[in-house]
C-alpha cells in the first residue's frame, strides 16, 4: 500500500480535472444573477429571476447535467440581490438543498419576505423528508470555521467579518475554489476597510482568476490600482443591465480595468460564459455573448493561476483522495 508520503515523493501532483462553468446572466432589470458549477455541484449566486434569465439558466443546469441546484447563494437582502417574487420561483422550481443568506438585518418588506419564504421552504423540505440546509453568514458563522491552512479545493468565506452601518458593507465575499478556475464574489460591499483586508489574504490575492466586480461595477471606495495591483485577476465581470439607471460599469472602473490590462466583460448585451476547456485541468475560456446567448462579442482563454501552485502542494493529493472534503474555510 502507497502512503501519502511516497505519493507525493514519487509523483509531481497537479490541478485535478474538474469541469467549470461559470455564467454571469442578462437579466432585465437591475440586480445580478450568476451560477458556478464545479465538481458536479452547481451553486446559483443571488435570486433574481426574469424573462430574459430564465431560458439561460435553464440551458445552463442543461448543459451541466442538473435539474435542480445545489447551493443557493444569496449575498444580500437588498432587492436587485434577492427579489421575493423571485426567490419563490427558484426555491419551487430549482429546489435547493443548501441556501446560505446574508445574516445582518434588514428592514425591508422584502427582505421579511425573502425570510419568511426561506422559512417556509425548510419546513416543507423537512415534512417530505428532504434536506434542506439553511446557514446564514454572520461574524459568528465565518469565527466558526475552520482557518484555512493550504490550497485545495475549498470555498473561503471572508465577509462579514464584522457588521457595518451600511447594508451593502454587510455582503458576503466568497471565494469560489472547487473548480479548475476560482471566482471572487463580492456582493454590494464599499468600504476602505474591507478592500484592505481582502489584499493582505494570501490565497485570495495569489488564487483569484474571475473578480465578480462589487456593486454592479460602481463606483467603489477600494477599487482602485493598489488593490488589483494585489489580487491580479486575470478578468473582471460586471452584472448590469442594459437601461439600469446608473450606467453600470462606471466609466471609472472602466478605465481603471482598461489601463490595468485586465479584460472586463459585462451583461449588458448578453451572458457571460466562462467554462473549463481541454482537459478541465487548469485552461479556461471567457465568453462574451450577445442576447441571442449563442453569437461571441468577444473571446479569450486563460490559465488558472493556482495551476503552477497546485503542482507543488501535497494538499492536491489530499483532495483528489478526499474529494468530498469540500467544507467552506476562512481566511
Amino acid at each position: 500500500m502507497i502512503t501519502l508520503s511516497q505519493l507525493f515523493k514519487n509523483n509531481q501532483p497537479s490541478l485535478r480535472a474538474v469541469e467549470t462553468r461559470f455564467r454571469a446572466y442578462k437579466i432585465s432589470r437591475a440586480g445580478a444573477l450568476c451560477s458556478y458549477f464545479a465538481a458536479g455541484k452547481f451553486t446559483l449566486i443571488e435570486a433574481m429571476d426574469t424573462d430574459t434569465s430564465r431560458d439561460s439558466l435553464m440551458a445552463e443546469l442543461e448543459a451541466c447535467g442538473k435539474t435542480s441546484i445545489d447551493t443557493l447563494h444569496i449575498t444580500s437582502w437588498d432587492d436587485d440581490h434577492c427579489e421575493a417574487i423571485a426567490l419563490e420561483w427558484i426555491l419551487t422550481n430549482l429546489m435547493p438543498a443548501m441556501i446560505e443568506m446574508p445574516g445582518y438585518m434588514h428592514d425591508s418588506q422584502n427582505a421579511a419576505e425573502c425570510k419568511r419564504l426561506i422559512r417556509a421552504y425548510k419546513t416543507k423540505r423537512a415534512s417530505a423528508g428532504k434536506k434542506a440546509g439553511v446557514i446564514a453568514v454572520t461574524p459568528e458563522y465565518i469565527a466558526g470555521l475552520e482557518k484555512i491552512t493550504g490550497l485545495g479545493y475549498r470555498d473561503i468565506v471572508y465577509h462579514p467579518k464584522k457588521l457595518y452601518m451600511g447594508s451593502n458593507d454587510n455582503s458576503t465575499v466568497k471565494l469560489f475554489r472547487t473548480g479548475c478556475f476560482n471566482v471572487l464574489s463580492m456582493g454590494d460591499v464599499e468600504h476602505r476597510d474591507i478592500g484592505a483586508f481582502l489584499k493582505k489574504c494570501k490565497h485570495l490575492c495569489r488564487e483569484v482568476d474571475v473578480l465578480l466586480l462589487p456593486h454592479h461595477g460602481g463606483q467603489v471606495d477600494f477599487m482602485t490600482k493598489d488593490f488589483l495591483d494585489e489580487l491580479n485577476p486575470s478578468i473582471a465581470v460586471c452584472t448590469a443591465n442594459a437601461s439600469n439607471q446608473h450606467s453600470h460599469p462606471h466609466p471609472t472602473t472602466t478605465s481603471l480595468f482598461r489601463r490595468e490590462g485586465i479584460p472586463l466583460m459585462t451583461t449588458r448585451r448578453g451572458d457571460v460564459l466562462i467554462h473549463s476547456i481541454g482537459g478541465h485541468y487548469g485552461k479556461y475560456r471567457a465568453l462574451d455573448l450577445l442576447s441571442d446567448g449563442e453569437t461571441i462579442q468577444h473571446e479569450e482563454d486563460f490559465t488558472a493561476r493556482k495551476l503552477h501552485l497546485m503542482s507543488q502542494n501535497a494538499d492536491t493529493i489530499k483532495n483528489t483522495l478526499m474529494r468530498g472534503n469540500l467544507g467552506p474555510r476562512r481566511h
